[in-house]
Order: structure tokens, then C-alpha cells, then sequence
């Protein structure tokens, strides 16, 4: 998980420990297949809802039963309504909703890919209105998915060319090459060790 999410994630955990909000988040990790589909999505959240509510968690048991207790998979329609109806639930606080690194679900050829079937699922939701509902998505600035998401944002911020973002970038490369992980680098000359600190941040894009 992304340095920035886990930041929000542990701003967010405060306020719900204090019984004042409830979040669930998901990290899209590319080298991971299970998490990197709308069906390894949806119902990570809907677990994470119904976990801390007795009413959410009887409505995901609603689709266990009707599902024939389990015996039948049910679809990614029957699960993403399910993940409406919760969201939809007031329990007049707030539900935070995080997903990391978007970019990272593949976009393949197809007639819809998995990473575009998660931007649907993303537009859905933000078209509910629901005014306890806060979403927040991270994401590389691919072309696909800052047309989907630009025109259903309230606020965007760029992390690209922010100072502080580059530097954490540097302090973290420098932190692995002047690290004794890695006993071919501790031959390296300081100058070749600067050259490849100050080649990888230049390529890093920002992230």
C-alpha cells in the first residue's frame, strides 16, 4: 500500500475507533492476482462493511441464503447491489471508502476490462449522491482512468510534482541502496551509488 493511503488510512482508523465513522479500503497490487478484479473487490468490502454492523452483516447474509447457503457463487451483479444497499444504509456516520493504486488493475483488450469494470463500479457508486459517502482513489494519471474519474471529482491533488513527494522518493532509494540488504551494492563506489540514487528518482515519474 502506497505511503499516501496508509497515511489517510490511519487518520480515518482514529475517527472509527472513536465509534464516529466506519471505512473499508482495497490495494490493487499487480503482482498479485487476487487483487487486481472486481470480483477480489467487491467482496473485501462487502466483508469489511458488515464486519462492526449487525444490519449490514444481515444483509450480507440475505445473499449467502438466497445463494443457496453458499453452495452457488453469486454474481458480480448480486454482490455489487449488495455493496449498494450497505453503502445506502444510514447509520448516520460517515463511510470512508479508500482504494490504492487503481492503475495497478489490468487494462486488457476486451470488450470491458477488469480495470474498466472497477471504474464503473467507482462511477456508480458516486452517482448514488450518497451524502455519507466518501470515496477516495489513488492512481498513476492513466489516460482511462482520469477520463472516468476527472469529471466525478470534487477535489484532485497531484502528487507528481510536489517537493515533499519527490523528496520521500530519494529518501527511500537512498535508504535501499545504502542498505546492507544487498552485499553486491556494498561494493559499489559512492559515486556510482549517487549516479543510480539520482537515475532512478529522475525516472520515478513521481511515484
Amino acid at each position: 500500500m502506497s505511503y499516501f493511503s496508509s497515511t489517510i488510512i490511519e487518520d480515518i482508523e482514529a475517527i472509527c475507533s472513536a465509534g464516529q465513522a466506519s471505512m473499508c479500503y482495497f490495494y490493487f497490487d499487480f503482482r498479485d492476482t487476487s487483487k487486481q478484479h472486481l470480483n477480489n473487490l467487491v467482496p473485501s468490502l462487502l466483508t469489511q462493511l458488515s464486519a462492526r454492523s449487525v444490519p449490514r452483516c444481515d444483509m450480507l447474509s440475505h445473499v449467502y441464503l438466497a445463494h443457496d447457503g453458499g453452495k452457488k457463487q453469486p454474481s458480480d451483479h448480486s454482490l455489487t447491489e449488495c455493496l449498494k444497499k450497505m453503502l445506502a444504509f444510514s447509520e448516520e456516520l460517515p463511510v470512508y471508502l479508500i482504494l490504492d493504486a487503481i492503475d495497478e488493475c489490468p487494462d486488457t483488450s476486451g470488450i470491458l476490462s477488469p480495470r474498466g469494470r472497477v471504474l464503473r463500479l467507482i462511477k456508480e457508486l458516486v452517482e448514488l449522491r450518497l451524502l455519507n459517502l466518501h470515496i477516495c482513489v489513488t492512481s498513476r494519471p492513466e489516460i482511462d482512468i482520469r477520463d472516468i474519474l476527472e469529471p466525478l471529482t470534487s477535489s484532485r491533488v497531484s502528487l507528481h510534482d510536489q517537493s515533499g513527494q519527490k523528496r520521500d522518493i530519494v529518501d527511500y532509494i537512498r535508504s535501499v541502496i545504502y542498505s546492507d540488504s544487498e552485499p553486491i551494492m556494498r561494493r559499489w563506489r559512492v559515486e556510482d551509488k549517487e549516479l543510480v540514487i539520482k537515475t532512478l528518482a529522475e525516472r520515478a515519474n513521481g511515484m
